[in-house]
């Protein structure tokens, strides 16, 4: 019986080890396939705990995809969307995390300011697959935004996206008149709802 106790538990590790390591980087998953993080358990099978995973909770949210550049137009909208509602903010991102955290410096004392509880997400592989995937398991996320310009914004504004590729509603902040390409005189940020 003992045999079949320690098999359990060992079992049970290679799970928790599995589903965490869909949250690692490859860095993480490189280190830990190397032997160079992690602690011994009780069974002598190394366990880890990732550094960026927490676990889903009750707290809305508003998920915000970041590409490789960041208007202050689209941040202040998200920064103050999140403000409004009492939401949270999760930043995610296919960058490294050093260059998302390079983006988000300017904008570190708007979210103070704001009291806005923001985290940032580094994700890996394909894009919408990506998404899809970590949008489905966390709950928490009233909508999805984006930039207009970037990879999701254009594919969901030029109709190469399929409306229900992403579990929750996008809103795709614009900085120019969608309809036109000009820039709006009146107001520096327009939302677009899709996905709904």
């Amino acid at each position: 019986m003992k045999a079949l106790t320690n098999a359990v538990k060992q079992m049970l590790d290679a799970l928790a080890n599995q589903h965490a390591g869909e949250h690692l980087s490859m860095t993480e998953k490189n280190l830990i396939l190397k032997g160079e993080l992690g602690a011994l358990s009780s069974t002598g099978s190394k366990v880890f705990e990732p550094a960026n995973v927490r676990p889903s909770s009750n707290v809305r949210r508003v998920a915000f995809y970041m590409g490789s550049e960041l208007s202050s137009e689209v941040m202040d909208y998200v920064i103050e969307t999140c403000s409004r509602l009492g939401h949270g903010l999760t930043v995610l991102t296919f960058q490294s995390e050093r260059t998302a955290r390079a983006l988000l410096s300017t904008h570190e004392q708007a979210i103070d300011a704001n009291e806005v509880d923001m985290e940032l997400v580094t994700l890996h592989g394909d894009p919408v697959s990506g998404l899809n995937r970590y949008l489905r398991s966390h709950p928490e996320f009233a909508f999805l935004a984006c930039k207009d310009s970037g990879y999701l914004g254009r594919s969901y504004l030029k109709g190469t996206q399929r409306e229900n590729a992403l579990p929750i509603p996008v809103v795709i902040v614009a900085t120019t008149d969608v309809t036109s390409g000009t820039q709006d005189e009146t107001d520096s940020s327009v939302e677009t709802v899709v996905n709904q």
